[in-house]
Parts: structure tokens; C-alpha cells; sequence
């Protein structure tokens, strides 16, 4: 399944919604006791997506049945009773996106996971792996604008990256065992003033200005990415492609990073870790390609989808 934080147009609240295609399902209009946001979901458990698949699903077999009795109730104890007929789809293009995790447990990035990019900003990545924190106001949304102050940074640029959200508690994993953690899998775009990056002896504050995480458009469950370490990353700035690489090229793989994270700390549920950017970044270029005043840049990854941000320099 896919999932989204959608609102219509006005509304201030984000609302988990099934996406379908390009229609999205609202779960507080076809369940009586719908999940407040994904996480939420996560913490119900299996239990909670199992609820949350037989209500889209009777509410989907209600729909399809011919008029029935004037009960019309629909099967299973969280599906909303309504009627045939009463299976509400909204158009995707005509909702707004807020940040597909809302209220993580943590988000924990990945520095140097490509031998590319780490060659590209002369890090060493053969060593040990490097992480640091991402700062929780740095989620926004697809679709959303970005700004940030001209004299503060003028190097901003972008990363591609497969974002992970673990499902339950994760402490001393195998990395054999690892993928069972996982809830379901992202796109994020790694945001970061390089100049404040390497003026610093942390790559926290310049990766967690406001909006410099973008995550979404959707999350999608576990099951449909069979195996992670087999998708496509690109990065389309202004209409040119500046990355294009797979998840095989990562120096650590989605399974090792969380055996590794969870050797030394629990992992609690909600968890996204961004894993890594590949090669291609604007600040290795010659001359170099920030991020401007007016720019577009969508990061797509294989699989799950693309991820657009607006530009704003203030």
C-alpha cells in the first residue's frame, strides 16, 4: 500500500489517505477508528495495517456492489457503514501534500554511503560508517517551497535519497534479519548548505534549516520493494539530470545500516533513516551548481516515486 498526508485546499491539518493511482482514500471516511497519521499506524502495529487493508477493502467491495438492503453495511469493524456507493476518492492532483512522516521517532542520516559522492566531497567512506542527526523541522513536503536566508548560505544543494521507516523496535539485528524491520521505504532529498558543512565539525545544522528535508510523495509499504538494494535514484534540477544511479552502488546496504544503528541503540518504530546519496552532487561540479532563487528540483527513486521542491532565497 501507499500512504500520504493529504488536505484539501484550505484545510490546515494533514489527514492519512491510501493512495491509489491518482486518487487518494481518506481513512477517517472509511474507518471509524482511522490511524491519526502514519505514525500512529506504525505503533498499532501489524494489527494496525491489517485493520486499515480490510476497511479500504470493504469499503472498495461495497462500492462495486449492486444497491443492497437498506442497511448497506459494509464488512468488518472498522469500516465506516455508509452504503454502497459511499467509497469517497479524491483526486490526488487537486489535494496538498504535507511531509510523508509526520512525528518520526528519529531521523538518522547516512553520510558517504556512495563511493562517488564521498570521493566527490573527499570523504572517506571505507572506515566507519558516518551518521548524524536530522533536526525534525527540516520535514516538508512534496511540492512544497523551501527557502532560506542569502547571508547565510549561498551553496545549497541536493541529495537524492532512499529514505527507510522502521516498523518495530530494532536492537542487536542481524543484518540477515534486518529487512523485517522495515515498515516501508520513502524518497528524500538531502538538503545542505556545503558551506556551512565544512566550516563545522557536525552535519546537522546545515542539513536541518526549515524544509531542508523534504520527504514523500508517498510511503510505500514494506512488500511492494522487494529488495532495496535494486532501485534507480535521480535527481532532475531545472530540467537536467544531475544524478542517476542505483541502491546497489551503496557502500553499506539498507540491511547493514540498521544491524549497524541497532548494535549500539534501540530503534524505535517510526524511525526514518536516510541512507545515503549517490554521485552527482552540485557542489563537486565544474563550476559548481547550487541550488538558486526560483529553482525546481524533483529526486525520484525507482519504485516509490518523485519528490518536486520550490526554491526560494530570502
Amino acid at each position: 500500500m501507499r500512504f500520504a498526508h493529504l488536505r484539501v485546499e484550505g484545510q490546515t491539518t494533514p489527514r492519512l489517505a491510501v493512495v491509489e493511482g491518482e486518487s487518494a482514500i481518506f481513512l477517517d471516511e472509511v474507518m471509524r477508528r482511522a490511524p491519526r497519521d502514519l505514525q500512529d499506524l506504525i505503533e498499532q502495529g501489524p494489527e494496525g495495517l491489517a485493520r486499515v487493508r480490510a476497511a479500504v477493502g470493504a469499503a472498495e467491495s461495497t462500492n462495486r456492489a449492486e444497491p443492497a438492503a437498506e442497511t448497506g453495511a459494509t464488512t468488518g469493524a472498522d469500516a465506516v457503514a455508509d452504503g454502497p456507493g459511499a467509497l469517497p476518492r479524491h483526486p490526488v492532483a487537486d489535494l496538498r501534500h504535507s511531509s510523508a512522516v509526520l512525528r518520526p521517532a528519529q531521523v538518522i542520516a547516512i553520510g558517504a554511503n556512495y563511493a562517488a559522492h564521498a570521493s566527490e566531497l573527499k570523504l572517506r567512506s571505507e572506515t566507519a560508517m558516518t551518521i548524524f542527526s536530522l533536526w525534525p523541522n527540516s520535514l516538508t513536503a512534496h511540492g512544497a517551497t523551501t527557502t532560506w536566508p542569502a547571508d547565510l548560505t549561498d551553496q545549497v544543494d541536493y541529495e537524492a535519497e532512499l529514505g527507510v521507516i522502521i516498523g518495530r523496535s530494532a536492537r542487536g539485528v542481524h543484518a540477515r534479519d534486518a529487512l523485517d524491520y522495515v515498515w516501508g521505504y520513502t524518497v528524500v532529498n538531502d538538503i545542505t548548505a556545503r558551506d556551512i558543512q565544512f566550516s563545522e565539525a557536525q552535519w546537522s545544522r546545515c542539513k536541518s534549516f526549515d524544509g531542508f528535508t523534504p520527504t514523500g510523495p508517498v510511503v510505500v509499504t514494506a512488500d511492494e520493494i522487494p529488495d532495496p538494494q535494486n532501485l534507480w535514484l535521480t535527481t532532475n534540477l531545472d530540467g537536467s539530470i544531475m544524478q542517476d544511479a542505483s541502491t546497489a552502488e551503496m557502500v553499506r546496504s539498507v540491511a547493514e545500516i540498521i544491524s549497524l544503528l541497532s548494535r549500539s541503540a534501540t530503534i524505535p518504530p517510526g524511525t526514518l533513516i536516510s541512507t545515503g546519496s549517490p554521485g552527482g552532487a552540485g557542489y563537486s561540479r565544474k563550476p559548481p551548481v547550487f541550488l538558486r532563487d526560483g529553482s525546481t528540483v524533483t529526486v525520484s527513486v525507482e519504485g516509490i516515486g518523485s519528490l518536486t521542491t520550490h526554491c526560494r532565497v530570502i
